[in-house]
């Protein structure tokens, strides 16, 4: 029997369907990875610092190029999360689909994506790549914790628009704080741990490109408990 996502309700025996859903994100991962040095590089993309704007180019860039290179999927821009948040990026099938035991409809995203700048664009937004402290919320990597963001899902992932210093000089930064988070150094509404480090897996130096990857437990207890999250880094520059 399949269940539908949305409702949980049983729609009946289909004996055909692709991957499973953590495969599938994976794979759209990857396919955003390969895509955001081209996208940086294309001479019809205007410049801009602004990372509503960058979210914005690097929706409809990944849209156009989904429909030959991944034509399974979607992406959609500023897609509503829990109450009235809205994530940055939102990959969804075109067509309703089997993957695994779920049937996903084209409203049921199969990875959210959020975007950050390094740095932050303003002092008392500096952390703000994994925390906005207890009141604000908006920390890249505290609302995936908090469920705020992807709370059905498992495996999501955050670009990180690398506008100033290095690719190492920001791996080195985002785990201070982390490490300052699980000692209690600072403090925000999520619970971190000392393993909660994000971890390199692919660098293009050449390309000012890397990816990375880090665990986490949630600390809402209406999600998931355990999440991956992908950091794709691009370097503006």
């Amino acid at each position: 029997m399949t269940k539908d996502r949305g409702e949980g309700k049983l729609i009946g025996q289909i004996t055909s369907g692709i991957d499973q859903p953590d495969t599938f994100a994976l794979k759209t991962i990857t396919f955003v990875f390969q895509q955001l040095p081209t996208w940086r590089d294309d001479s019809d993309r205007p410049v801009e610092r602004s990372e509503d704007k960058l979210n914005l180019q690097l929706c409809k860039f990944l849209d156009t190029r989904a429909r030959n290179d991944f034509p399974m999927v979607r992406f959609d821009h500023e897609v509503y999360q829990t109450g009235r948040r809205s994530v940055d990026l939102s990959a969804s099938l075109v067509e309703k689909t089997v993957i695994g035991a779920w049937l996903y409809t084209i409203y049921d995203p199969i990875l959210v994506l959020e975007c950050k700048r390094l740095p932050a664009p303003s002092q008392d937004r500096e952390k703000e790549y994994v925390t906005g402290g207890k009141e604000r919320k908006s920390g890249g990597i505290q609302r995936f914790k908090l469920g705020l963001h992807g709370a059905d899902l498992d495996i999501m992932a955050l670009v990180g628009y690398v506008q100033e210093r290095s690719l190492h000089h920001w791996h080195r930064k985002v785990n201070e704080w982390i490490s300052e988070l699980a000692s209690g150094t600072i403090s925000d509404s999520c619970v971190w741990n000392a393993d909660e480090l994000i971890e390199p897996i692919d660098k293009y130096i050449s390309k000012g490109l890397a990816r990375y990857r880090s665990v986490h437990s949630r600390t809402s207890h209406k999600s998931k408990n355990e999440i991956q999250i992908h950091h794709l880094w691009i370097a503006m520059k």
